[in-house]
């Protein structure tokens, strides 16, 4: 394996010397492995998350471009709207998605 000098802050230091010592990790180089695999899962997710909402913003213009939205005159009016939405989606009954599982708090 591959060998690198790094430099460390004493509280990471610390942090190190404790895990080992707790037996968590057997040495140094574990838990910088470790370290090194969340902040590539954490790199991967935030990919994804950016890709699912490049994805869903692409849609929204699509559906913009069609003429696919809904135009209110008031607050008021998209309140009542969006209420009506979450009544018909977390409402109770089995007929709706969730409706068995979830209630709203009033």
């Amino acid at each position: 394996m591959p060998t690198r000098n790094v430099v460390l802050t004493a509280h990471q230091n610390q942090l190190i010397d404790q895990w080992v010592a707790a037996g968590e990790y057997q040495n140094a180089s574990e838990v910088l492995r470790e370290g090194l695999r969340l902040v590539e899962q954490n790199k991967m997710m935030f990919q994804m998350r950016l890709e699912a909402l490049r994805t869903a913003v692409n849609v929204g213009i699509a559906d913009f471009e069609a003429g696919n939205f809904q135009t209110y005159d008031s607050a008021e009016a998209l309140d009542a709207d969006l209420a009506a939405m979450t009544a018909q989606v977390l409402g109770e009954g089995d007929d709706r998605p969730f409706g068995r599982f979830v209630k709203v708090r009033q």
